[in-house]
């Protein structure tokens, strides 16, 4: 027994195992940002900047630029015709869904695919980039470790956001902006002590390994920063983060809008990013800033070397770059053109009131580091991440006042006028709101028409009681009978409880039709409908099947949904996808 007693005190705890694991998935971390910089670099140098030389050389060779942007999108024509749905667009929305839904589990491929992807959609100069990826290609990373560990799928969803916390940390050299960043938006604030302790575990490592390789250099060398006239400035930052909050607004309004006109076109998928790809190179014949992830022109603004009106034009061209490119189909993401964008207004921004208070203000590079943050912040509905990634890219403290109130006010303006951020509005329109809990979130990712039972009794309004008892007594679990008229359509719907008022009237039993007796007022869904709007409506009316017809226009039944069905189909998906031993079945009373 005290043999036992001791083996048990030298093993490893529950806490001990996950500080190691952590620790493993920051090292994988760490190693696949280098990976996926080394081999966007070599695209770059590969293919951007020898024909970038020849076209620079100005004349009739300038207007060959498009052809470098194209050139990236049509090397990604045969992954996506050998790995379909999985190359083109933005993609991180779809990772919030797997990690806060399905529980953090994906393919280990996915790596790789998003690693050549996004090195070729960016490497080629177009407008994207490559942290929100890299944040992907770490969390897969984490799910494969929770994977082979084989632990729960809560437990895999922490180790997800500790690889995407590695992915972060490593890429800007800034891991407690790694931690809040997998905290903030990629666990969307709900977390535990344990939890967050693998982060921070995971963040610090996968930085050790991105220092070791690269140096101790952060992402922006940012000059230092003063605050010049305290009483002065401090309003004008403020005023500065309505305006972030504004733009953010339209920046997201602008991505959706561009890559919903993409999708509307009714030509070949695989041409889609080549037209995104010349519309971009046809605007980098005039504004060649816009290509690529821009952090050559942030160093550029950030060190006040930036012209006012043409900080002001890239601001907006930037926006519909990338919304161009992400939209047509390139892959990538929108950190760092947030990035860019938020440098550009507060550039623009600084440069208007150092010149009119020259005296009061600081020089437009220190609004431009502070606008990187603010419109981070607002893009992202983040502010905490965007706060800690400038101090950490800075090393003053002087800077956490300024981009505290820029970054709050940025985000309080933005959730205003929209309260989705970049990530959220695709599940927004799904019904899908992550914020909810799972629970509701995973009832609301499942549609109606894959839970109906299609096999549908139907009966005539013209038919009489008896018929319909025929009918009741042969049916087997159904208590419920969609009554349709002489076109087959819906007209109303007829139970057990509508033929117990003539069942002891002989004279009104003979007479009359199901017509005469059904439930006219039938609440009804469709298969595009969630599970969460149908249990919603069982709840209200009390019953246990609802019609599902084609539309409500087109009133066709399709299928009847049960309640029972609902149930079984919300813990099918939560033991498939072992999302959450908090997330407990439903008991049917």
């Amino acid at each position: 027994m005290n043999k036992m007693k001791a083996g048990k005190f030298f093993l490893p705890g529950e806490n001990t195992r996950m500080v190691f694991v952590a620790s493993l998935i920051g090292v994988i971390a760490g190693l696949a940002n280098i990976c996926f910089r080394t081999v966007l670099e070599f695209v770059h140098q590969m293919i951007f900047v020898p024909n970038y030389a020849i076209v620079s050389q100005g004349g009739w060779k300038i207007i060959l630029l498009p052809l470098i942007p194209i050139s990236g999108m049509v090397l990604l024509i045969p992954l996506a015709i050998i790995f379909p749905n999985e190359i083109y667009g933005y993609g991180f929305t779809k990772f919030l869904r797997k990690v806060n839904i399905r529980g953090g589990y994906m393919k280990f491929r996915k790596n790789i695919l998003k690693i050549i992807s996004c090195s070729l959609t960016i490497g080629t100069g177009n407008s994207a980039g490559v942290e929100g990826p890299i944040a992907q290609v770490g969390g897969a990373l984490g799910s494969a470790v929770g994977k082979i560990f084989k632990v729960s799928g809560n437990r895999t969803k922490v180790y997800t956001a500790a690889g995407c916390a590695g992915g972060i940390a490593a890429m800007f050299n800034a891991p407690i902006a790694g931690v809040f960043f997998a905290a903030e938006i990629v666990l969307l604030g709900t977390y535990e002590i344990a939890s967050f302790s693998v982060l921070v575990v995971s963040s610090a490592i996968a930085t050790v390994v991105s220092r070791a390789y690269y140096g101790e250099t952060p992402a922006f060398p940012i000059p230092e920063f003063h605050l010049i006239n305290p009483l002065a400035e401090i309003p004008l930052y403020m005023i500065l983060g309505v305006i972030m909050g504004l733009i953010a607004v339209l920046h997201i309004f602008v991505f959706y809008e561009v890559r919903d006109r993409f999708a509307a076109l009714k030509i070949n998928q695989h041409f889609k990013p080549i037209i995104g790809a010349f519309i971009i190179g046809v605007t980098a014949i005039f504004f060649p800033q816009i290509m690529g992830d821009g952090y050559h022109y942030i160093k550029d603004v950030l060190a006040g070397h930036g012209i006012m009106w043409m900080m002001a034009i890239l601001i907006f061209l930037k926006i519909f770059a990338t919304a161009v490119t992400l939209g047509s189909g390139g892959s990538g993401g929108v950190f760092a053109p947030a990035l860019f964008i938020g440098a550009a207004i507060g550039g623009a921004y600084g440069s208007i009131v150092h010149t009119l208070f020259p005296a009061a203000t600081a020089y437009s590079g220190a609004y431009a580091a502070v606008g990187i943050g603010a419109f981070l912040a607002a893009a992202t509905h983040a502010p905490i991440t965007a706060i800690f990634l400038l101090f950490e890219m800075t090393g003053n403290h002087l800077i956490i006042i300024p981009i505290m109130l820029t970054s709050i006010i940025g985000t309080a303006v933005a959730i205003k006028l929209n309260p989705d951020s970049i990530d959220t509005v695709d599940l927004t329109r799904e019904g899908i709101d992550i914020h909810e809990g799972r629970e509701i979130a995973v009832m609301k990712s499942i549609r109606v028409g894959k839970v109906i039972t299609e096999d549908v009794d139907f009966i005539s309004e013209k038919a009489n009681v008896n018929h319909l008892l025929e009918i009741f007594q042969l049916a087997k679990d159904s208590f419920y009978f969609p009554v349709i008229d002489e076109t087959g359509h819906m007209v109303g719907i007829i139970s057990m409880q509508d033929v117990k008022g003539v069942l002891h009237d002989r004279k009104l039993r003979l007479s009359a039709t199901v017509g005469d007796i059904c439930t006219r007022d039938v609440l009804t869904l469709t298969p595009d409908d969630n599970l969460y709007t149908a249990m919603t409506y069982f709840d209200v009316r009390g019953i246990a099947e609802i019609p599902v017809v084609e539309s409500l226009e087109d009133k066709w039944v399709v299928g009847m949904l049960k309640r029972r069905d609902v149930i079984d189909a919300y813990n099918r998906e939560v033991l498939k996808k072992g999302i959450s031993e908090r997330t407990a079945p439903i008991k049917l009373m």
